[in-house]
């Protein structure tokens, strides 16, 4: 939007004395900046970072399922049960003649095994169950970085709404000093007419009352400039440095499209809700693999194993192999999984619905509030001028003498509202139309440099 003639010839001074005391206090901030440090030092950030890896994790976790299991046993045993005598000589080679002797068979002499084992295992087919598992853990990975997205915009307004409230503090600081200076000026003419009996003491008493308002509203703007900067620094996750001032953001207007096609494009784009697609494909996905456990499942197994009677000492070795088919005629704990995932598959598809509804309706919403902030821009504007062009009139009678103070205080009044007015519209108007960017999922960092 054309930034109109807002508040005369002394709000441009005060605003260039605000650029020369913003170049000699220190760095500047730009919105992009404090954006960039929020993504980089945000918790919520991080922890959306950690459920991204932590959903890579699961998708290499399930690609194991095709792995052949291998596993290494190094075990040492004493004993003189029979039987465990009589397979460790077996295994170890050293089976005699006389182990056959019934004393030696009933009442063996203790003897020491020590066994190095190999075994694995492979699962050679489960009916794409596997596959399933895969299919759904790529599924939530996919969710979770769509869900990573929309944190990070999350982060991106929550910057941008905090540091167009530290403007607007800053802004209102600018008025309220100008207000002040303004007042003592006109207490101290106040004063000079009640000498030279050109007015009454109740003259000189409200402009000493306007003045201690105009100290009273300078120290609440500045406590509410700490404040809105404290505000901005919990957004970014970092403090400011010292004399650290922020970038104006100048008044304009920002194009919206037609609301169907806002609406059109958010559910495109929305990735809250590419993430809730994610997570029905996904379970989906379970479902299939909960069903494919109800089918047999061929494998392949062996085992190797070297006993020694002594950790060092020679021994036997031997070897086993196979194929093995296996069914789970009692599934009852499968029945109970299948069921699980179909209702986690129903609410899934239900959120899904939910999210458009959701989204629906957020897009109505900031659509509407940013055509009202621009109307609102549009109305401050011609307010601020009309109040300028009438506290300019009022001076000047006042001056001559045909106008009382309570006239002259009363329109001071109007143009420092109509200034606070506006400034809050101006910034109010970004912060609407970066939650309609929001709502329709596009506040990157990238696009939030078009706010300033």
């Amino acid at each position: 939007m054309r930034r109109g003639r807002l508040a005369g010839k002394w709000m441009v001074l005060a605003l260039g004395m605000m650029g020369v005391a913003a170049s000699a206090q220190g760095p500047t901030l730009t919105l992009r900046q404090a954006v960039d440090r929020a993504l980089g030092g945000s918790p919520e950030t991080a922890v959306a970072g950690a459920d991204v890896s932590a959903a890579k994790a699961g998708v290499s976790m399930a690609q194991t399922g095709w792995m052949p299991r291998l596993n290494f046993v190094e075990d040492m045993s004493r004993g003189n049960d029979p039987v465990y005598v009589f397979g460790s000589r077996l295994r170890q080679q050293q089976f005699t003649q006389n182990d056959f002797a019934l004393n030696s068979l009933n009442r063996p002499t203790p003897v020491g095994n020590f066994a190095t084992r190999f075994s694995g295992s492979w699962m050679l087919f489960n009916w794409l169950g596997t596959q399933d598992q895969i299919k759904g853990a790529r599924f939530a990975a996919g969710s979770a970085a769509a869900m990573s997205e929309q944190v990070q915009q999350g982060v991106v307004l929550k910057v941008v709404e905090a540091y167009q409230a530290a403007l607007f503090a800053e802004r209102r600081i600018a008025v309220a000093e100008h207000e002040q200076a303004t007042a003592e000026t006109l207490l101290g003419d106040a004063k000079g007419k009640v000498k030279a009996g050109l007015a009454v003491d109740s003259d000189m008493l409200a402009a000493q009352v306007n003045y201690s308002e105009r100290q009273q509203e300078l120290m609440t703007a500045e406590g509410n400039r700490d404040v809105a900067r404290a505000t901005l620094e919990a957004a970014m996750g970092s403090e400011l440095a010292a004399g650290t001032t922020l970038q104006p953001i100048e008044a304009k207007s920002f194009p919206a499209g037609v609301l169907g096609d806002e609406i059109a494009s958010a559910l495109k784009t929305r990735p809250d809700l590419k993430a809730l697609e994610q997570a029905r494909e996904a379970q989906f996905a379970g479902v299939k693999a909960a069903k494919a456990d109800f089918g047999p499942q061929v494998s392949a197994y062996g085992n190797w194993e070297m006993d020694r009677d002594s950790f060092a000492g020679n021994g036997g070795n031997n070897w086993v192999a196979g194929v093995q088919i296996s069914l789970d005629i009692l599934p009852m704990g499968k029945r109970a999984k299948l069921a699980q995932e179909e209702a986690a598959r129903r609410k899934a598809v239900a959120q899904e619905r939910s999210g458009e509804q959701q989204i629906r309706l957020a897009v109505q919403s900031a659509y509407s509030q940013h055509a009202t902030a621009e109307r609102i821009v549009k109305t401050a504007e011609a307010s601020t001028e009309q109040a300028t062009e009438s506290l300019r009139i009022v001076q000047n009678r006042y001056n001559a003498g045909l106008a009382t103070i309570t006239e002259l205080l009363r329109a001071e009044d109007a143009q420092r509202l109509s200034q606070n007015d506006y400034w809050r519209a101006v910034y109010g108007n970004t912060v609407a139309y970066a939650e309609l960017m929001y709502a329709t999922g596009t506040l990157t960092p990238d696009a939030a440099e078009s706010l300033q």
